[in-house]
C-alpha cells in the first residue's frame, strides 16, 4: 500500500478550480498517474481531515511542443477532482 503523501502531488489553483470549490464543493489535485479512486480518496481524508463523497479523474495528454526543428512533448499526467460532503472544507485552498 503507498504512502498517501506520495499518491497527491499538488493542489491545482486555476479559476476553473476556484470556480467549482466555491459553487461545488469541489477540490482539484494533481495525482500520480497509476492512483486509482480509491487510492486517492483514502488519501485526501487521510491528509485534509475531511469526508469525500467522490472523485472523478480524468488524464491530462502532454502537448507536442516544437522549438525551431526540434519537436518534444510534454509529460501526460493526471487530475483528480474531489467533492467533499456537505459543511466540509480543505483550509488550504481558503488560503488562496
Amino acid at each position: 500500500m503507498r504512502d498517501s503523501r506520495s499518491i497527491i502531488l499538488r493542489p491545482l489553483v486555476t479559476e476553473k478550480g476556484s470556480r467549482l470549490r466555491e459553487t461545488g464543493n469541489k477540490y482539484v489535485f494533481s495525482v500520480i498517474a497509476d492512483a486509482n479512486r480509491i487510492e486517492i480518496k483514502r488519501a485526501v481524508q487521510e491528509i485534509f481531515h475531511v469526508k469525500v463523497k467522490s472523485v472523478k479523474t480524468m488524464v491530462v495528454h502532454g502537448k507536442v511542443k516544437r522549438m525551431g526543428v526540434f519537436q518534444g512533448k510534454r509529460p501526460d499526467w493526471k487530475k483528480a477532482i474531489v467533492t467533499l460532503e456537505e459543511g466540509q472544507s480543505i483550509d488550504l485552498f481558503e488560503q488562496v
